[in-house]
């Protein structure tokens, strides 16, 4: 009986060992699309189209939105987020207090139907640009720091998230800062143009994400280090839950290729005393279930990592710290 149960302990074993290796060994070739010269900090990516797809379509910290155009001509300006920026005095730029004048855009989502791109942008609010690009419209404004931002496909609202209410992007690198729980999750109708605050004293922002079916909305608190589950229909609607303590800094949450999975990127030691950043993707279930840890350390080394966008198979990833989006593939 002894033998018996040794012998299946150690097939379990073997058997989960076998399921970690083959987890593991996904995503390992790697390679990168390559920013203009002189951009820094690809913080979101989304494509375009329903089945024929275009882009990434990217953010960058000296405020332009970026187009990818294949190997052959890279990324390409597509649209901005203020009148006020110029190219010449914006282009290349990574100086948080040229943010008010250039703009500082951190989270880009499609309305797949109708081509138009929203946008959070750290100064500027929330805004929306048509399929060929150019200056964005803003759409609500008063913000101090908009940091993610979702579509709800089905009916059109946007979901997005605000860090906080005392403090915009040009603090956090300030010696001595220390974020606060005024973080707030918001709704915007497009249909009546009112903002709603769904969710309030929320411990830093991340990016949302709304399930395929419309039912509720994931959202990352990153400094808390935890992902709350809003209901958005059924007896639970307008409540949320806490759906998982994450190790780590959980930013932006974006739908995975499979329905009802995501993918969120992680920033392990984003906060002291840890010494060294450990940047990573966990792919989720709705039930908060950890399915996949993909670890970025060895092209993002001591970096943090703000998106993992799933699209035809890979994992396109974004951060502020580098001049390219990393793709990894199978």
């Amino acid at each position: 009986m002894v033998t018996k149960i040794l012998s299946s302990s150690l097939l379990f074993v073997f058997v989960t060992f076998l399921c970690i290796v083959v987890v593991s060994g996904q995503f390992q070739k790697f390679s990168k699309l390559d920013l203009p010269p002189g951009a820094m900090g690809p913080e979101s990516a989304a494509f375009r189209g329903l089945i024929i797809t275009e882009g990434p379509f990217t953010t960058i910290k000296d405020g332009r939105i970026l187009k990818w155009q294949g190997p052959n001509v890279g990324f390409v300006d597509f649209a901005y987020t203020t009148p006020t920026r110029t190219k010449q005095f914006c282009d290349g730029s990574t100086d948080p207090e040229k943010g008010p004048i250039c703009g500082w855009p951190l989270a880009l989502s499609f309305q797949l139907t109708t081509g138009l791109l929203y946008i959070a942008d750290a100064f500027h609010g929330l805004l929306v640009v048509g399929p060929n690009g150019g200056l964005a419209t803003q759409l609500a404004g008063g913000f101090k720091f908009l940091v993610g931002l979702d579509v709800d496909l089905l009916t059109g609202n946007i979901y997005f998230s605000d860090a906080s209410l005392t403090y915009d992007i040009r603090n956090i690198t300030q010696p001595g800062f220390k974020p606060d729980s005024t973080g707030r999750f918001l709704r915007y109708n497009p249909f009546t143009r009112q903002v709603s605050v769904l969710l309030s004293g929320l411990l830093g922002g991340g990016g949302p994400a709304v399930s395929k079916d419309g039912t509720f909305v994931l959202v990352p608190e990153l400094v808390a280090g935890r992902i709350s589950k809003y209901w958005l229909v059924g007896p639970k609607a307008n409540k949320a839950e806490v759906l998982l303590n994450t190790v780590g800094n959980p930013n932006k949450i974006k739908q995975a290729e499979k329905i009802g999975e995501f993918w969120v990127a992680v920033s392990i030691g984003f906060q002291p005393p840890r010494a060294l950043i450990t940047p990573q993707g966990l792919r989720i279930n709705s039930n908060g279930d950890v399915l996949q840890t993909v670890s970025f350390a060895t092209q993002y080394f001591n970096k943090t990592v703000s998106l993992v966008q799933e699209h035809d198979g890979k994992l396109y990833v974004g951060s502020r710290g580098t001049s390219f989006i990393g793709v990894y593939s199978n």
